[in-house]
């Protein structure tokens, strides 16, 4: 059976813990390592493209981080109860052609009974920027 402690119900400091895993986790731009996270049968909604199970999470991702170059992460956590969160975070990327990017969203994570992620709900929006004013190197 697969685990990934810290398990729920989460306290505040495993709530933490868990947000900031997924955040050094993300940052290693690695679909394969990210995608162990989550259960094999996961949910995702992710702007809008629905995606379902590990196998569409690693292509998915492998997409992601072909057009969001150079892709930097920071997470927070809004709030917890037994085994959901809410995660506020941002990222900057470039695309191919230079332009810098900063995404804004929220999402809304379930996990369960073995730390693994099975519901995870994101609304992003894009900024463009100028690179002078990327705020996370």
């Amino acid at each position: 059976m697969e685990q990934r402690p810290p398990f729920p119900p989460f306290t505040p400091e495993t709530a933490a813990q868990k947000v900031q895993m997924a955040e050094d986790a993300w940052n290693t731009r690695n679909p394969e390592k990210v995608s162990l996270a989550y259960t094999p049968d996961t949910e995702w909604r992710n702007r809008t493209e629905f995606i379902n199970g590990r196998e569409e999470v690693k292509a998915f991702l492998t997409r992601k981080w072909e057009k969001e170059l150079d892709y930097k992460l920071k997470k927070e956590l809004w709030g917890f109860r037994n085994n959901r969160m809410a995660v506020r975070f941002e990222y900057e990327w470039h695309d191919a052609a230079g332009q810098w990017y900063r995404s804004y969203g929220n999402e809304l994570w379930e996990f369960d009974e073995n730390g693994l992620m099975k519901k995870r709900y994101a609304s992003i929006n894009d900024l463009a920027i100028r690179e002078e004013d990327r705020r996370l190197r």
